[in-house]
């Protein structure tokens, strides 16, 4: 691995207490890091939290302290290809994949890394990518998790008033033609210009602002616009889960939180999504937009109570397991 592993730590966002980073080896040797944590007092359980596009675990503090103060051991990951985990083109900037195998294939390598640390029940909760590719890991048959709470996933791509078919073959195409390093339009999404109000992510602008710091304090944690190679995995990674019956054979409690006014993601997919799962649920934030976890306090705390009740039927409040 290269050196040890660490976190960006700005004085408006800390690393949380009794937490560190390391790293792991992905399924083809990727070095790739997580970072564990571990609450006071015994835990009730174990939340894994995996990250939307271009989000560092650094971005995720907050969650980790919302759910540190909730009782859970939390391990939080940077996907290949963003935040410290290795990258897939020189360019660290580009936003690319190169299908969804191997990021399913690496997470499994992460829960075998650590799961002899994770006491159980265990629960996912991902946002966007990472709600998508938790989907896709519990519809490909991951049994260990005992429920899943995914914010603002992504289950279908807002394509900004493109015909979906045509955008989707378009990606295709360009990544089959030896353009799936490129960026997208030749958009390279300068993490270190965006703006608050531009953005529509989020309308809260200190949340915004703390992550623009961290992104400042280490730019290698920055990630830039979109490959046409990420675009055509996106594109994919969706369509499988509209088709496949493996997410009808989820067995456990999945509830998805849903952004009212999600510039990024379509939210009649989610809505699709949760009705085929047998113990699924939908739940719409009105007025929110995608980035529901960096939200305002009022966004948020209609999140966490989705979570608790979610949470609370597997991971009761004061039964706590060492682990």
């Amino acid at each position: 691995m290269n050196g040890t592993a660490s976190l960006v730590s700005i004085p408006e966002a800390p690393v949380p207490d009794h937490g560190k980073a390391e790293w792991f080896s992905g399924a083809d040797g990727a070095t790739l890091r997580a970072a564990f944590f571990s609450p006071e007092g015994p835990p009730r359980g174990s939340v894994v939290v995996s990250p939307g596009r271009s989000e560092p675990i650094e971005k995720y503090f907050e969650v980790v302290q919302d759910l540190l103060d909730r009782g859970f051991v939390v391990l939080v990951h940077d996907w290949r290809g963003q935040g410290l985990s290795q990258r897939a083109l020189p360019d660290r900037l580009k936003g690319h994949a190169a299908g969804f195998k191997p990021f399913l294939a690496d997470y499994q390598a992460l829960l075998a890394a650590f799961e002899a640390r994770l006491p159980k029940p265990w629960i996912a909760l991902g946002h966007s990518m990472g709600g998508c590719l938790t989907a896709l890991v519990l519809a490909q048959g991951e049994a260990r998790f005992s429920a899943a709470v995914l914010s603002a996933p992504m289950l279908g791509l807002n394509t900004g008033g493109k015909p979906p078919r045509a955008a989707r073959a378009l990606a295709w195409i360009m990544a089959r033609a030896g353009l799936a390093g490129d960026y997208v339009l030749g958009d390279k999404g300068d993490p270190f210009t965006q703006t608050f109000p531009k953005d529509a992510l989020t309308h809260d602008a200190t949340r915004y602002a703390r992550y623009q710091a961290q992104v400042s304090a280490n730019p290698d944690i920055a990630l830039g616009g979109i490959t046409w190679g990420w675009t055509d995995f996106a594109f994919s990674a969706c369509a499988w889960l509209r088709r496949s019956k493996g997410v009808e054979a989820i067995a456990i409690p999945v509830t998805i939180v849903g952004a009212g006014d999600d510039s990024r993601v379509t939210v009649a997919d989610e809505r699709a999504v949760a009705a085929r799962i047998p113990k699924g649920r939908y739940l719409e934030i009105d007025g929110a937009f995608h980035e529901i976890l960096i939200e305002t306090d009022d966004v948020r705390a209609k999140f966490w109570a989705a979570f608790d009740e979610t949470a609370d039927a597997v991971a009761p409040l004061g039964v706590g397991e060492s682990a």
